[in-house]
Parts: C-alpha cells; structure tokens; sequence
C-alpha cells in the first residue's frame, strides 16, 4: 500500500531490532499499555506470527516506511481485530526524528481505507489519552470522532488520567 510518499508493508525478519528498540522504550509504554518488556525471541515468534492471517490472529502490524528511501518511519497497528463485529482498534508509533512532517496522516488514511476496502471493516476505534494532544488533534484531522471519555482510565506515574474514544465509521 502507498499513497504519496510513504508505503505500509508487512513486518520483515530484518525489523527485529527496531521492533526490540520501539517495545522496550518505557516511554511508550503508557501510552501503549505495556507493562514488561519483550525479548528479541518473542518478537521473533511475533513476526513469524504476524505472517498469518489477520482473521486469526486478530491482529496487524505494519511498517511504516518513506517511498523513495525506504527508511522506516513508524508502525501501524490493527488490534482487538472483530471480523464478526467488523471492528478494530487502531494505533500508530511514529519515529520521533518523522514527527510532525503529515506522515502519521498519510499512515493513518492509508491504514483506514485498507481496513475499510480489503478487510470490510465497519468501523475503526482509538483509545488516546486525553493529554495526548497531538494524537488527538491526527486522529480528528483524519475524521475519527470523540464519542466518550473514560474518567480516570489509566494510571501514570503521576497519577490517573483520562482516556478519550474515537470512532471512525466506514
């Protein structure tokens, strides 16, 4: 998939360092929900599993990545995958040197129209937080829609805070 100047593709065997890099920074960790981190041999079997079908293992990750140089950019994920409810959360990572260049727009539409058109999904959903102010401001721009806000979802070190739902219906 491509669409200007970034291209989505699957995990390849060669982004096991970067996937160690971005699952083991602590400072992602809040705003991914993650709790331990992850060894190079389970992010091994990840990507093995990865290689399956998005109807099994309820999840997809892909890379994100610049069409000319190929250089990866950041990931975006389809989780809590629902064939039967045709939903899906969606969450993306992107490089802190590729921020605020329009590439996490560019994913995130890409991403959107591929899970609509080729995986007939009806509706994508985001869990962001609610001081996540550059999240929300994408998600907005790319036409997800506020419809609830969790009081005090999730625990920081500085205490709780809430967390915003979007939605994005086909």
């Amino acid at each position: 998939m491509t669409r200007d100047e970034i291209a989505l593709r699957a995990l390849e065997p060669e982004d096991i360092d970067l996937l160690y890099k971005w699952e083991n920074d602590m400072k992602i960790w809040e705003v991914s929900n993650t709790l331990t981190p992850f060894s190079k041999y389970q992010l091994v079997k990840y990507i093995e599993q990865a290689q399956l079908d998005v109807f099994q293992t309820k999840q997809l990750r892909l890379i994100i990545e610049s069409e000319r140089s190929k250089e990866v950019i950041g990931m975006i994920d389809l989780f809590d995958f629902d064939g039967f409810h045709q939903r899906g959360g969606v969450g993306i990572i992107i490089h802190e040197d590729h921020r605020q260049k329009g590439y996490a727009f560019e994913a995130l539409r890409l991403f959107s129209d591929y899970c609509f058109q080729h995986l007939g999904i009806n509706q994508l959903y985001a869990n962001i937080s609610a001081e996540n102010k550059a999240s929300l401001t994408l998600f907005e721009k790319v036409g997800f829609k506020l419809v609830g806000v969790k009081k005090k979802w999730r625990k920081t070190k500085d205490g709780f805070i809430d967390e915003c739902l979007y939605q994005l219906l086909k």
